[in-house]
């Protein structure tokens, strides 16, 4: 199979989704692997590491798209790239489909075959594509979130993690998966007081078990939500169903009721985000303030730091990629596991979380339909 690595065009993207490890292995499962020039700079990998592995440099981004049978980039295409594509090429990367209805159409009237990181999934339920990302921005978000608490950046001007003899700052978590666990993770050990909120009360025992009386746990239900925001100095939104829209559980009218310079880190921004008052920003510009409160919504916040972004997520990503390429596409979608990545195929809508999301044409997908 042709493989083509295209730089990422998204503004402020660094990573790119092949290291040349990954451009070595599949050379010696026979597959050709064609790299964009430039594509992996940002990530401190030059085009001679790449080409010592095998790898074809191009200069065209076009030609990427031509040459390749299946395009592997890491996020989703944007609109100058969707008549690149053509009927039955193969694209696996982030998707995010369901708050971008342009883009999915594109997809279908193409004809293209849409592999999504965030939608394969294990039989447990994991998401093992989406996690290296969600635990960088898990982390992250709380680095981040610190930053803009400063005076300077429209912030209440709070130290997170107070000093001795002065009141430390109130982190609020909404959402206990992979994002949660590691905004917790930084939040206590910079030293703020931490509650969070899931609705899974096997997720609560967790954080329970691991962090005692460093955190509190609650139930997540509007109620609560809103009584933790009034003294939240800074909020984490976490939130994630697999494939759809996140929910809005941070209202408006909830914003309005936070203290002024508090800040909201809104993680959820790529499945259109779960503050009602989220709007994509990017590293550049990431803030906006609204309501009296910072809102930071930045929908690529691992490609701040794409040296441990792209080793993270092509780790992941690469074991799938190879049987893709080793097996055929169809071949390949066999294994449930693949098969709950495709969102796109033959014109139709396949994940049904997309499908909840986008008043498009949809259908249910077997490994029979092969």
């Amino acid at each position: 199979m042709k493989i083509g690595i295209p730089k990422e065009i998204k503004k402020f993207e660094n990573r790119v989704s092949l290291t040349p490890d990954g451009a070595k292995a599949f050379k010696e499962a026979g597959h050709q692997v064609y790299v964009e020039s430039g594509a992996g700079i940002g990530a401190d990998i030059p085009d001679d590491e790449y080409s010592a592995q095998g790898a074809i440099i191009l200069d065209s981004h076009e030609e990427i798209f031509i040459k390749a049978d299946m395009v592997y980039k890491v996020k989703e295409p944007l609109p100058e790239e969707y008549d690149l594509f053509r009927e039955g090429q193969l694209l696996f990367t982030y998707l995010h489909l369901a708050a971008d209805e342009p883009q999915a159409r594109a997809l279908l009237d193409k004809g293209v075959s849409g592999i999504a990181f965030e939608t394969i999934q294990l039989d447990d339920g994991h998401l093992p594509l989406l996690e290296p990302m969600s635990e960088v921005a898990g982390r992250l978000s709380v680095q981040e979130g610190a930053k803009y608490l400063e005076k300077t950046y429209g912030g209440r001007g709070l130290l997170l993690g107070g000093i001795p003899g002065v009141t430390k700052g109130n982190v609020v978590i909404v959402g206990g998966g992979t994002v949660g666990l590691n905004a917790t993770k930084i939040a206590v050990g910079m030293g703020a007081n931490v509650r969070i909120l899931d609705i899974d009360k096997r997720k609560l025992q967790f954080f329970d078990n691991i962090y005692g009386e460093r955190i509190e746990t609650l139930y997540s239900t509007p109620g609560n939500i809103a009584r933790s925001l009034l003294s939240a100095d800074l909020v984490i939104g976490a939130v994630l169903i697999p494939g759809a829209s996140a929910p809005r559980l941070i209202t408006t009218e909830c914003v309005r009721s936070m203290k002024k310079g508090a800040v909201i880190v809104d993680v959820a921004v790529d499945q259109g985000g779960c503050c009602e008052n989220t709007r994509p920003t990017y590293h550049d510009d990431p803030v906006f303030i609204a309501d009296g409160v910072v809102h930071y919504c930045v929908a690529n916040m691992p490609g701040a730091v794409p040296i441990t972004s792209t080793w993270g997520l092509a780790e992941a990503t690469l074991p799938y990629a190879l049987r893709i390429a080793n097996k055929g596409f169809k071949e390949a979608l066999q294994d449930p596991v693949l098969l709950r990545g495709l969102n796109t195929y033959n014109g139709y809508i396949t994940h049904p979380g997309v499908a909840s999301s986008l008043d498009l044409p949809s259908k249910e997908i077997s490994p029979n339909d092969f």
